[in-house]
């Protein structure tokens, strides 16, 4: 059974924010980076368990084009994206405090 994909309000706020900060670099790429994010939420979506457990419930799958992690948890009714954050931000250990901190604002 496909699960559809919830956003968060404050995850889709900020996917907003990324967009239009992309669009004002250059024409078309904000588009282009909302594309990116679909094809991954259409493949979490397809196959929710296609990307590891990272902390505790949450997986974490990487966009193709644009330095950008989407992170979500598998519920039992949908798919909840969490957040997606610029990878940059969050590299280091695999269970950063960002994660952490992502996973008890959800529990």
């Amino acid at each position: 059974m496909k699960l559809a994909a919830a956003f968060r309000p404050e995850a889709e706020a900020d996917v907003l924010e990324m967009r239009d900060w992309y669009e004002q670099q250059r024409y078309g790429l904000g588009d282009s980076f909302r594309d990116s994010l679909d094809q991954i939420v259409v493949r979490i979506e397809t196959m929710p368990q296609m990307y590891a457990v990272i902390f505790r419930d949450v997986r974490r799958g990487k966009l193709r084009r644009f330095p950008y992690v989407i992170y979500y948890r598998v519920l039992s009714d949908r798919i909840e994206i969490i957040a997606v954050l610029h990878g940059v931000a969050i590299q280091g250990s695999g269970k950063s405090e960002s994660v952490k901190d992502l996973n008890a604002e959800t529990s």
